[in-house]
């Protein structure tokens, strides 16, 4: 009896190939570099861009690429193997942008998601505040309704790519009353009067992308920009979270993917005890162990992927919410392991910048924290066991 293989296909395998090369020719090079700086890499963003790589998640209608979810995990994956401060790039815009696929008007998301798909603009994601990270709904910025306008005041914190993105998803509080439902979506654009951003954050990892706090200044957006019903905000941000977790994983496979390949072939070259250090089991179960850890992040992954593609075209996936939170506790915490056995395989020069490993180790931390702590992916996957 035959059945389709479960397996990717075969577009995926070119585009994958597509994607290394692009990412060993043009986004590897600069990866030390970003770091050593702190700089976003505007060349590597055009380089991206010109390969139509930067959001090919977008939308054939929008001008986009049309790339399913599989695609895009794929794409963010190969880009962490280089750099993962630029994986953010394809990360973010689809952070950014999801809360208009599911939920905005035709008119907001033609305005808004063309220019993304064509280079032109960067989205981000301001959900979390100073006070409100792992509680998000317990957010204070405001979003006052003033004739056919909003007037928003605030600190969004934690913005990922916040000052080289010209679009910015913004939850805010339209009716104090009613707790979550009274939160609401909005489109603020970086040149709106009276947004502001705070100093860059200084960070342990992923320091090619800027993070810092968007502050709202009595902004006044028309009402127009609304993403969806008002009250209907945060229900759209978790439903965002759903499919953009995967991207979250995506970036901690590629992180683990290429400190395994480094050491990898680190233990085959170096020498002690007069033969490479790959022949001594002790080393041999290390490289087994973490090529497993990581080859099972990734058909999770993967799975929970084909899942939030389904989702995208309205069949309903009831295990979408355990499955992308699973996926993205489960690669990030791969990536943590894996990456500090690639220090560690490396011995001394792991610990040095000289060699990319440490970096590496840095930058994989991130991804146990952001869009949602994996404490809160345990209580998220207990949650939907339990029901």
């Amino acid at each position: 009896m035959s059945f389709p293989l479960y397996a990717p296909a075969e577009e995926h395998d070119m585009l994958r190939e597509t994607v290394r090369a692009l990412a060993d020719e043009k986004i590897a090079p600069h990866a030390a570099e970003a770091d050593e700086t702190e700089e976003f890499s505007w060349d590597v963003y055009k380089a991206l861009v010109a390969a139509d790589m930067h959001a090919v998640h977008v939308p054939e209608q929008y001008g986009g690429a049309g790339a399913d979810a599989l695609a895009t995990v794929i794409v963010i994956e190969e880009v962490a193997r280089a750099c993962a401060s630029t994986s953010l790039i394809p990360a973010v815009n689809k952070l950014g942008t999801v809360p208009l696929l599911l939920s905005a008007s035709e008119e907001v998301k033609s305005r808004y998601l063309a220019p993304v798909a064509r280079g032109e603009a960067m989205f981000s994601y301001a959900l979390s505040e100073p006070e409100a990270g792992s509680d998000a709904a317990a957010m204070k910025t405001r979003a006052v309704a003033d004739g056919d306008s909003y007037i928003l005041n605030g600190t969004k914190m934690w913005i990922t790519n916040a000052g080289v993105s010209e679009y910015y998803t913004v939850m805010a509080v339209t009716d104090p009353s009613a707790g979550a439902r009274g939160i609401s979506a909005f489109v603020v654009e970086k040149s709106d009067e009276g947004v502001s951003f705070g100093p860059k954050e200084r960070k342990l990892g992923i320091k090619g992308s800027p993070t810092r706090q968007v502050i709202l200044d009595n902004v006044r957006i028309p009402a127009t920009r609304l993403i969806g019903a008002p009250g209907t905000g945060f229900k759209t941000a978790l439903a965002t979270l759903d499919h953009t977790r995967i991207t979250i994983a995506a970036q901690a496979l590629g992180i683990a993917q290429g400190a395994l390949d480094y050491a990898i072939g680190y233990v085959k070259e170096r020498k002690q005890f007069g033969r490479p250090i790959g022949d001594f089991q002790g080393l041999q179960f290390m490289v087994a162990d973490m090529a497993m850890k990581l080859e099972a992040a990734r058909q999770l992954t993967y799975h929970a992927a084909a899942k939030s593609e389904r989702a995208m075209h309205g069949e309903p996936q009831k295990d979408l919410t355990f499955l992308s939170s699973a996926a993205k506790c489960a690669a990030s915490d791969a990536a943590m392991e894996i990456t500090t056995d690639a220090v560690q395989l490396l011995g001394g020069y792991g610990y040095t910048k000289d060699f990319p490993v440490e970096r590496m180790m840095r930058d994989a931390k991130i991804t146990q924290i952001y869009e949602g702590t994996n404490q809160i992916q345990r209580m998220v996957m207990a949650r939907q066991l339990l029901k």
